[in-house]
C-alpha cells in the first residue's frame, strides 16, 4: 500500500537547476513523484511535488526519508515532507514559540539591559536555548536580575519589539483558511497580550512577571511555561477545537520547544539551535516566517 505526501522546498533562490536537483533527491529518497508546482514573491520561492511512497506512513519511514534529502540537499534550499492528510485536512491548529520565532527579539534580553545586565542574560539564555541548562531554573536567575526594575520598562520593550518577517502573513492566512493559531512562550504576558490580541490569536499563553507597588520584584507568579508546558498546552487546545494532533504544526527555535515539535503532526525548527534542527520533521533556514503557511497547505 503506497502513501501520498507532499515535498516543500523553498529556498531564496530556486533556479531550474536547484529544482532538477532536487527532483533527483526526492527520487533517490524512494519518493515517486507527480504534480509539481513552483511560486515565489521575489523573498524566496517554494517547489512543491505531490509524492508517492512505496509503503505506509510510519514516523520511522518518514524520518529515514527526511535523513536521506538531509544527506544529499540543494545548497540554500530546505525541504519538508509532509503527510497529503495534514496538508488537505479541513481545520488544522497552528502552534508557535515567541522569542525568535514569532518576534525578532529576546525579551527577557530587552528588559535585562534596563538593570545593565543583556550581556549575562543573553549568555544564560543562549545556553538553555541549546538545552544545556533547565529551563525553569534559568528563567528564575535570569528574572532575577530585573528586581528593583520600575514597571513602566516593561511598556518601553514593549515598544522594542518586532514581529519576524511574514508572522503577520501567517497568521492571517491561517486565520482567513478557518484555521486556529495559538502562541505559547517562555517570555511574559505583559509582553505578548498586545501582541496576540493585536494578531486576532485564538490562544495565548506565557509567563507572567510579578509587579509590586509599581516595581519588577524579580519573580514570576506561578508555574513556569516550560517544554512540558508548551506540549500540554498544543494538546489541550487543539483537543479543544477538535482538531486531531495529526493535522497541528508547531514552530519553534529552542530546546524549550522541543516536546511540542514532537508532539504535533509536524515540527518546524525556525532559524534553530542545531538540536532542534536536528530533531524537527522540517526545518525553515530562512528569516520568512510565513513559509510554514506552504509547508502545511496554507
Amino acid at each position: 500500500m503506497s502513501s501520498n505526501v507532499t515535498a516543500v522546498s523553498y529556498g531564496a533562490n530556486l533556479s531550474l537547476s536547484k529544482v532538477q536537483l532536487l527532483r533527483r533527491s526526492l527520487a533517490g529518497a524512494g519518493l515517486s513523484i507527480g504534480a509539481e508546482n513552483t511560486v515565489g514573491d521575489g523573498r524566496y520561492s517554494v517547489f512543491s511535488a505531490e509524492c508517492t511512497l512505496p509503503e505506509p506512513i510510519t514516523a520511522s519511514g518518514l524520518a529515514g526519508v527526511r535523513r536521506s534529502l538531509a544527506a544529499d540537499g540543494v545548497d540554500g534550499v530546505d525541504t519538508a515532507i509532509v503527510p497529503a492528510a495534514l496538508r488537505q485536512a479541513v481545520r488544522k491548529f497552528l502552534i508557535m514559540d515567541v522569542d525568535s520565532t514569532l518576534i525578532r527579539q529576546e525579551v527577557i534580553e530587552l528588559l535585562a539591559a534596563y538593570a545593565g545586565k543583556r550581556g549575562e542574560v543573553a549568555a544564560v539564555t543562549e545556553a538553555a536555548m541549546r538545552g544545556e541548562l533547565d529551563f525553569a531554573q534559568s528563567l528564575h536567575a535570569r528574572v532575577a536580575v530585573l528586581a528593583g526594575l520600575p514597571a513602566d520598562v516593561v511598556a518601553s520593550v514593549r515598544a522594542e519589539v518586532t514581529l519576524s518577517d511574514g508572522a503577520a502573513e501567517l497568521v492571517a492566512a491561517f486565520k482567513a483558511a478557518g484555521h486556529a493559531v495559538a502562541v505559547v512562550s517562555g517570555g511574559f504576558n505583559q509582553v505578548l497580550r498586545p501582541i496576540a490580541e493585536g494578531l486576532g490569536l485564538d490562544y495565548w499563553m506565557a509567563n507572567e512577571l510579578e509587579i509590586v507597588d509599581g516595581v519588577l520584584t524579580g519573580k514570576v507568579l506561578g508555574d513556569v511555561i516550560d517544554r512540558a508546558a508548551k506540549e500540554k498546552y498544543l494538546r489541550e487546545w487543539a483537543a479543544f477545537e477538535g482538531i486531531p494532533m495529526e493535522h497541528t504544526i508547531a514552530v519553534g527555535d529552542g530546546a524549550n520547544d522541543l516536546d511540542m515539535l514532537g508532539a504535533a503532526g509536524i515540527g518546524v525548527a525556525f532559524n534553530a539551535k542545531p538540536a532542534v534542527r536536528e530533531a524537527a520533521d522540517a526545518a525553515v533556514n530562512m528569516p520568512y516566517l510565513d513559509a510554514v503557511r506552504h509547508i502545511a497547505g496554507v
